[in-house]
């Protein structure tokens, strides 16, 4: 098979001659050409898609020396002749990216001798792993600086086949992995590298590349980045997201910062407010609660049903209950949306069996929970009201 996007990557339409057409073992039908300009997957660079014959052509992977393109139907048995068309929007934002690759990671091994592990081309973004612990502000502008200073001084992106023997006249970036079949992608006395990827024929098709994130993944640090349309796209993004955040903030966008710190200060001084005036409405609560106690069956009980509590609030409100009144038995029923929270506490001079009465409420609502003889909680379904759950527990009580 003649491989096109080698003798051109920029083909972007070619006509061909069908060779077969056949199913995989997964029942995926694809066909194999007598030429093609269609990427495989493969190199850390991600396959073409497009269209033969109009049918689309929806991955693309060379198997068992073949290059097969994965269609959503076959194409007609009458075919002989297809006409492939590339994605090329897709196939050349693979190539600035790839180029991208090969720039920074070059840059990083000749600024500070930091080799890559790893690539991965992204849908949205790219990383490049660095063997290496640590990674500072400045190495990756100085990376990132270089990179850019490559790519304006647009210099050729030449690809090679060289024998095994030839390998010595070139300062290869790292070993290659394959012995026979040796394709070298070469930026002059930039970059050296063995590679089976597509790429511009010049730097300057790369048009600009700019580090988003540094990552610690165990012993190497991930750079995130990204090339050529995807700046645009970034700085669009982040140009939008930058623009609503000074209407919000009513700052301009250098004084976004000074206007984000003093809201945060705002809204940490009104959470201790509204924490300070939760605490003060608790104890008018207790207070009221244990003026409304009650005797059942010679125990002192108070039961309350509450709307919209949190379990915490429920937790606390029982505790300063008993702590309160040691005598005291306390049940407290929370209905919230489409649930119902249940606390149980008693003080230390009684010995009611919490957890034999938390069983049985949680019965009732097709519940769950947990504790211990004095203090229980849980919650449950709505299948009873928060009054309907009191009621039954004080007629267990009544029993008792």
């Amino acid at each position: 098979m003649e491989k096109l996007f080698y003798q051109d990557p920029f083909i972007q339409t070619f006509t061909t001659t069908l060779s077969k057409q056949s199913q995989d073992e997964s029942g995926k039908w694809y066909a194999v050409l007598e030429q093609t300009a269609f990427y495989p997957e493969g190199g850390g660079q991600p396959y073409d898609t497009g269209t033969l014959n109009e049918h689309k052509v929806l991955e693309v992977q060379e198997i068992n020396g073949e290059i097969r393109h994965y269609l959503g139907q076959p194409l007609p048995e009458s075919i002989k002749v297809v006409k492939g068309t590339i994605d090329w929007e897709r196939r050349y934002d693979h190539m600035q990216q790839h180029a991208g690759q090969h720039l920074l990671s070059a840059a990083f091994e000749e600024l500070f001798s930091y080799k890559t592990k790893s690539f991965h081309l992204g849908k949205d973004v790219s990383t490049i792993d660095l063997d290496t612990t640590g990674l500072t502000e400045q190495e990756f502008l100085e990376a990132e600086t270089l990179v850019n200073k490559i790519i304006l001084e647009n210099r050729k992106i030449e690809a090679k086949w060289v024998t095994k023997e030839e390998l010595s006249d070139y300062p290869l970036r790292k070993e290659l992995s394959v012995s026979e079949n040796i394709r070298l992608v070469i930026i002059p006395d930039f970059d050296y590298n063995g590679c089976g990827g597509t790429h511009p024929h010049s730097t300057g098709g790369v048009a600009s590349l700019k580090i988003l994130s540094l990552e610690k993944q165990k012993n190497m640090i991930r750079v995130s980045f990204v090339a050529g349309n995807r700046v645009l796209k970034q700085l669009h993004e982040k140009q939008q997201v930058l623009s609503e955040l000074s209407s919000l903030l009513n700052a301009p966008q250098n004084g976004m910062s000074d206007a984000v710190t003093r809201m945060l200060g705002q809204s940490k001084e009104q959470a201790k407010e509204l924490k300070d005036m939760k605490g003060k409405l608790l104890e008018y609560e207790v207070a009221a609660l244990v003026s409304q106690s009650e005797l059942v069956s010679g125990r002192s009980i108070i039961k309350s049903v509450l709307q919209n509590r949190e379990m915490a609030e429920l937790q606390s409100m029982a505790r300063k209950l008993v702590s309160t009144r040691e005598d005291l038995n306390v049940f407290l029923i929370a209905e919230n949306t489409g649930k119902l929270q249940f606390v149980g506490a008693r003080g230390s001079e009684t010995d009611l069996d919490l957890k034999f009465i938390a069983k049985e409420v949680f019965a009732f609502i097709n519940g769950k929970g947990g504790g211990r003889e004095d203090f229980v909680q849980g919650g449950g379904e709505t299948t009873l009201t928060g009054e309907e759950v009191i009621e039954r527990i004080m007629l267990i009580l009544s029993k008792d």
